[in-house]
């Protein structure tokens, strides 16, 4: 009687290579995803108010992108303001520009609206998250 074969090397390395391609992917989709690597969620929108500089730097009749506070403030008219979450509900990478009225997402194409947060083109399914924007003594105050 001879001993039971064991498994041809090259359905190991199939398998090995499978595993390896399964992980590489899960890396990947997290790389998309809103999570911190501390596990946590990155807040769409501020959890404390945030000082933007001069509302005048708003142009009546358009908006300016805040970046590095994830925020979108528009002035539909003199004196008033509307901001949103410059972060794209659909996989969490914040706006990098605008153009003719639009947000863009650089990582997936979503567009939304600036002056009410609707999606434009998807993928993103889900409106910006709208945050409180007030002037004071000549300069914004989101949150």
């Amino acid at each position: 009687m001879s001993a039971p074969q064991s498994p041809a090397r090259r359905t190991v390395l199939k398998g090995a290579a499978a595993l390896a391609g399964a992980t590489g992917a899960g890396v990947t989709l997290a790389a998309c995803s809103t999570e911190s690597r501390s596990g946590g969620h990155t807040p769409a929108t501020p959890t404390a108010p945030v000082d933007l500089g001069a509302a005048a730097d708003v142009p009546v009749g358009g908006a300016k992108l805040y970046r590095e506070n994830k925020l979108i403030v528009s002035c539909p008219a003199e004196g008033q303001y509307k901001a949103f979450s410059a972060q794209c509900t659909h996989a969490g990478c914040v706006l990098d520009k605008i153009v003719e009225g639009e947000g863009n997402c650089p990582c997936h194409g979503s567009r939304f609206d600036v002056t009410t947060g609707k999606v434009l083109r998807g993928p993103a399914s889900d409106p910006l998250p709208a945050v409180p924007v007030r002037a004071e003594n000549g300069k914004l105050v989101a949150g």
